[in-house]
């Protein structure tokens, strides 16, 4: 005897796995899921990420009147496989390029946002993603200026980092050997 509620049931049972994935994909808050608390001193910000076994520092350059900026953090930093992927191997920095909030380099030495993004890294255009090994050496090969393509395109930036690609091959390269 066939029970009546079986049909719906088994239905249910066999759309549950798409309704998790599409719940668990749900763009989450960039500050909270993306960025790390920082109190601005970045030879510190060293440290606590050699300590948290990540492999390095990632510094988003940006400003607040940047059109490509609030497209990256509308449409691909607030993704939560972006957020996981990025946050399990690096520590992940804002760096507003006209503040004048002092804050110390991975040096140790005082500067404010705007000369350690201008003077320091000669950061003009944004956004600008740069990443630092964990003695805050500058990473210069991986460094990308603008906003990426879409989400894939920035997690194989990501990968093109983890991986040391950057010590073989451009990223240009990389991205057609990933095709």
């Amino acid at each position: 005897m066939k029970n009546k509620y079986s049909s719906p049931l088994l239905l249910l049972l066999l759309m549950l796995p798409f309704y998790l994935h599409a719940a668990d994909s749900k763009p989450r808050d960039v500050q909270q899921f993306f960025f790390d608390e920082t109190f601005g001193d970045f030879s510190e910000e060293l440290e606590t990420a050699r300590e948290n076994g990540k492999l390095g520092i990632l510094v988003m350059f940006e400003m607040d009147e940047c059109p490509f900026c609030h497209r990256m953090k509308t449409t691909v930093l607030n993704q939560p496989d972006v957020q996981d992927y990025f946050k399990k191997y690096f520590t992940i920095l804002p760096v507003d390029i006209e503040g004048d909030i002092e804050m110390v380099n991975f040096k140790g030495k005082t500067t404010t946002m705007k000369d350690f993004a201008y003077k320091e890294y000669r950061v003009r255009a944004t956004p600008v993603f740069a990443f630092y090994d964990l003695d805050g050496k500058y990473i210069k090969r991986a460094r990308y200026t603008g906003a990426t393509r879409d989400k894939n395109e920035f997690l194989l930036l990501g990968k093109y980092v983890v991986e040391k690609q950057y010590l073989k091959q451009s990223f240009s390269r990389y991205k057609r050997s990933q095709r």
